[in-house]
């Protein structure tokens, strides 16, 4: 109670310990629950620096006490959870300014769908905005190095932040952006915090230089562990602390304000559907598909398929379709395909983006002739069908069997809930057709009902089980399931996670996905930065499995 009183008198923000809030922090979209001791609303940047500097003055006399920050409360692996203090910035910190050129500033707190209203007066864009992108913020887009639809083309958050200004643990704040070799001599020689850290990870990175480029996960997107593999270009002599703080979960310092490079939206847009009966001919399809450089390259399985068609009216409420009937209209192609042909094992969504409307019509005239000669040679079992719509309404019913499919079957089983523990793996696209039915014979062991969506261009999918929480047995599948698939993973020199990062779940697993040496410079990072375990301890570094399964949440 006397950290609660002395906060209070020094915080200009809201301080809040009362049950109800206690009980909506301690959760975020993951399979967790933690109760923090009280949560904070700071009003600017200048209550952060007073709450990181009283953390960091009483950290002796209280040592469980520390700093959790929290954004949209999207997360899905606990990454916000704590139980001590969290930090809240979307009530006050949530402010957004206008673009200028192909640039933008925002403080975390701020919500990604009032962030984007802002870029398209600009017809801007910020690309790498994941699925939650109606609830998610900023601060989190950030800290999970977030990337969704667009990242095949466009990439993650990394590639988008130019400038991050950053309270480190002596309660000041610094900004980070990137620095040429003299300024960064000069950053190195200051008598400060800010001229130790920089001197202190340069010479981290240097004198393991080779060892850290080889252990850049070699797959399209990542965002477990600490990306020192990004910090020093080498070759262009430039070192940028923006790279490891964008996905380090706030482990290393709070972001205050960020500024983004954005990029210019596409003036058309048109979606070609593709239904592939089994997985053997993924490869040769995929292959097809990435030679003509569509800006997205989704997919989703047979499981989210049925649900789509299963549940259909409820779509309808989602495609703003009063009438059932008009709805049924809309899926009759989809309907009469089951008929004839059966439910398809993979459903493929490629969207192409041009400015120039011509170009983007030969893409698809390409794509329909390249795959219709390789239906003119495959086996019968192998053929694909193609669909390309019509116009943005009928693209927008494959999007949503895409996004919503999942929280539909949600609603409608009472008793279960989400689990993500196995949701963001990434393999080389190459390998996906290997890859595939050996990730499905592994789920099939378990008698859980699960969808598969992802990026499929990327390799990325995102597995989601349906799971009672409540029921021992159901928790006894999650560490047991999370070892067979992250083995397998591992085989194919993958990445446990591509854009969801590490928080409670995946933490315990970076050393089994990097090795002891990497770990240990993993673990000298965050005491670079952070000594003290101040901010969000127990993720990245310092996690520990049992902790995690024991604070898995007995409810939805």
């Amino acid at each position: 109670m006397g950290i609660f009183n002395e906060l209070k008198k020094i915080i200009r923000g809201d301080v809040i310990n009362d049950p109800p809030t206690l009980k909506q922090y301690g959760r975020d979209a993951s399979i967790f629950e933690i109760k923090p001791a009280l949560v904070i609303h700071p009003r600017d940047s200048d209550d952060v620096k007073t709450l990181v500097k009283f953390v960091s003055e009483n950290k002796k006399g209280y040592p469980e006490l520390s700093i959790t920050a929290r954004s949209g409360g999207t997360d899905m692996t606990g990454g916000p959870l704590n139980s001590s203090v969290i930090v809240s910035f979307t009530k006050y910190m949530n402010r957004i300014e206008p673009v200028f050129g192909d640039e933008i500033m925002a403080e975390p707190g701020a919500y990604y769908r009032d962030f984007e209203k802002e870029t398209l007066r600009k017809n801007l864009i910020l690309p790498s905005y994941p699925a939650s992108r109606e609830i998610c913020a900023i601060g989190g887009m950030i800290n999970n190095n977030a990337g969704g639809e667009k990242s095949l083309i466009y990439g993650q958050t990394e590639n988008y932040v130019r400038e991050l200004e950053v309270i480190l643990r002596d309660g000041n704040q610094y900004t980070l952006h990137p620095l040429l070799q003299q300024e960064l001599e000069q950053k190195m020689s200051l008598p400060t915090l800010e001229g130790k850290i920089y001197k202190e990870t340069y010479e981290l990175i240097r004198d393991n230089y080779e060892l850290i480029q080889k252990a850049k996960p070699n797959v399209s997107k990542n965002s477990s562990g600490y990306q020192l593999w990004d910090v020093w270009d080498k070759q262009k002599g430039i070192f940028d602390l923006t790279k490891l703080f964008v996905g380090s979960q706030g482990t290393l310092g709070l972001v205050t304000r960020a500024k983004f490079r954005l990029v210019p939206i596409k003036k058309h847009y048109r979606m070609a559907v593709l239904f592939l009966k089994n997985l053997d001919n993924l490869g040769q399809v995929t292959n097809i598909i990435l030679k003509l450089k569509p800006e997205s390259f989704e997919s989703y399985d047979d499981h989210t398929f049925k649900l789509a068609l299963k549940y259909f009216p409820s779509f309808a409420k989602l495609l703003g379709t009063k009438n059932v009937f008009s709805m049924a209209i809309q899926f009759l192609p989809e309907i009469w395909m089951t008929f004839t042909s059966g439910i398809p094992k993979l459903v493929l969504l490629v969207e192409f983006a041009e400015d120039d409307g011509n170009i983007m019509e030969k893409k698809l005239n390409e794509l329909e002739e390249n795959v219709e000669n390789y239906n003119s040679t495959a086996h019968s079992k192998n053929r694909v069908k193609l669909r390309v719509t019509k116009n943005a309404k009928e693209s927008r019913k494959y999007w949503l069997m895409r996004r919503e499919s999942f929280n539909l079957l949600r609603h409608k089983i009472k008793d279960r809930q989400a689990a993500p523990f196995i949701d963001d793996l990434v393999v080389r696209p190459e390998k996906l057709p290997e890859f595939l039915p050996r990730l499905n014979k592994i789920l099939s062991e378990y008698n859980i009902t699960y969808t598969i969506a992802g990026h499929v261009g990327s390799g990325n999918f995102h597995i989601i089980p349906l799971m009672n929480l409540a029921s021992e047995t159901d928790r006894k599948i999650i560490p047991e399931l999370a070892d067979k698939v992250y083995d397998l993973v591992l085989e194919f020199r993958g990445s446990i996670t591509g854009e969801h990062n590490d928080g409670l779940i995946r933490s315990p697993y970076l050393k089994k996905m990097y090795g002891e040496e990497i770990y240990r410079l993993f673990e000298e990072t965050k005491k670079i930065f952070d000594p003290e375990n101040i901010f969000n301890p127990g993720k990245k570094v310092g996690s520990n499995l049992n902790f995690s399964l024991s604070h898995i949440k007995n409810s939805g």
